[in-house]
């Protein structure tokens, strides 16, 4: 008996750090899946069927967004506190919350633990991830507080304080995570002109999916010089597809009668900001996504594809994957030798590490949606390519089709944002670990053509 339990403690101490990941999330939405499923937490007090409250469970702890039923009307505050639950957990990531146990219980955390957490995290190694923690809780903390209540003030003057309060916690959570569910049926679109809740919104989406690794560095050195290379790539580029962004949005949706078309140019402005800069990271909308050109929705398939920094709350194949690629690119083009930025020279395996993150999404991306073409028959190709990306970049921005989905549909969804969640090469990791090691043997060299 002692050793059968010795044998079981190393096969667990040999598990890879991918496969715990990969473990550790689904029994997260496994979990989430039952809670939801509890009659209490419904308000007809009838229990989600088990598709539908895995589809909801797999959006809130990949923090996406997407929605087969109305969170507002059909959770019971019951239901909406435990996807408020599973949201904030699926945006620390489960290690994160077991390592915070770990500290407050005052328990040594070893070598795996630490290794799973840098896994988690997309560290850039071992050292410091303890402390890392302890900052990405307290700054979650201290930003949502304060979102939560700067909201809570704003609809204070159109609901009573108890429901503006809850609005405020609710939607600063979410917001912070990148989750993108809120508690009306149109979303945000009733303040679509609002300074206060476009302002705060989409300042906490953009600081979660800046990651942890950029505020801490901020928060640190608070001069620009001494930025490292990885805050200032996420910065400058960030910044730059916001601005460019919004410019696009506003000019694509301009004399459509059915988004801006109809506002006033002060709402105008508001609106094309919000849904310029929110593809990238957050499912909220104040648009009627469905109703936008088709122009609008390519271009923003494009952003969430391109999605939020490492170490953040968003998904997609991240912002620095995207810039690397840029950049290899143009040294291609330019018959250059080394990759350079900020005076920086960026090495050849993160080359080849982003065009293996971006090749996978891609793939998944096209198996998915493929199969989305044989169970949604009749269903306009952009609209299934649309619901495909935003659960890739687990964005929840939907052209009014996600309650629309067959079961089929909706297992393939929930696939495709827990693949999205967990990330193209993890999932790869876990099919192939022992394949995985490096051979010892080279084999003679030859040229092919390429192009």
């Amino acid at each position: 008996m002692l050793l059968y339990k010795s044998r079981k403690r190393n096969k667990i101490k040999k598990l890879e750090p991918a496969t715990i990941l990969f473990s550790g999330f689904l029994g997260l939405i496994l979990l989430g899946t039952g809670l939801l499923m509890i009659p209490a937490a419904t308000s007809d007090r009838h229990h989600l069927s088990f598709i539908d409250a895995l589809f909801e469970a797999t959006s809130a702890v990949c923090v996406t967004g997407l929605a087969v039923v109305d969170t507002g009307t059909t959770f019971t505050l019951f239901g909406q506190i435990i996807l408020l639950v599973l949201i904030q957990v699926g945006g620390w990531g489960f290690m994160t919350i077991g390592i915070l146990m770990f500290i407050i219980l005052g328990k040594k955390i070893g070598l795996q633990q630490r290794l799973i957490l840098k896994e988690s995290l997309n560290a850039f190694s071992l050292q410091g991830v303890i402390a890392l923690v302890q900052r990405v809780v307290l700054i979650t903390l201290a930003v949502e507080a304060i979102g939560a209540l700067i909201l809570a003030i704003r609809w204070s003057q159109e609901m009573s304080w108890g429901k503006a309060i809850y609005y405020g916690i609710f939607h600063s959570i979410s917001a912070f995570n990148n989750a993108g569910f809120g508690l009306e049926p149109d979303n945000l679109s009733k303040w679509v002109g609002d300074p206060t809740v476009n302002l705060v919104i989409t300042f906490l989406f953009i600081i979660g999916g800046t990651g942890f690794f950029v505020i801490a560095d901020i928060l640190e050195k608070r001069n620009i010089r001494k930025f490292s290379l990885h805050t200032k790539i996420v910065l400058a580029s960030t910044i730059l597809l916001n601005i460019v962004s919004t410019f696009v949005i506003f000019g694509l949706e301009y004399h459509n009668a059915n988004t801006l078309g109809e506002l006033s140019m002060g709402d105008k402005w508001w609106a094309a900001y919000f849904q310029g800069v929110v593809p990238r990271t957050a499912g909220f909308n104040t648009l009627d996504i469905g109703e936008l050109t088709l122009s609008s929705k390519v271009y923003m398939m494009g952003l969430m594809f391109i999605g939020a920094a490492p170490g953040s709350t968003g998904g997609g194949i991240k912002i620095t994957t995207f810039v690397v690629i840029l950049l290899a690119l143009w040294v291609v083009l330019t018959n250059k030798e080394d990759i350079n930025i900020f005076q920086r020279r960026i090495s050849k395996s993160l080359v080849y590490r982003a065009f293996a993150i971006a090749t996978s999404g891609i793939i998944f991306i096209f198996v998915i949606f493929f199969l989305l073409t044989i169970t949604e028959k009749g269903v306009d190709m952009s609209t299934l390519l649309f619901e495909t990306v935003s659960a890739s970049g687990t964005v929840g921005l939907s052209a009014n089709f996600t309650g629309d989905l067959s079961p089929a549909g909706r297992i393939l969804i929930t696939i495709m944002m827990f693949i999205g969640r967990v990330g193209p090469l993890t999932i790869g990791f876990v099919l192939a670990i022992r394949a995985n090691r490096q051979s010892k043997i080279r084999y003679a060299e030859e040229k092919i053509l390429l192009g």
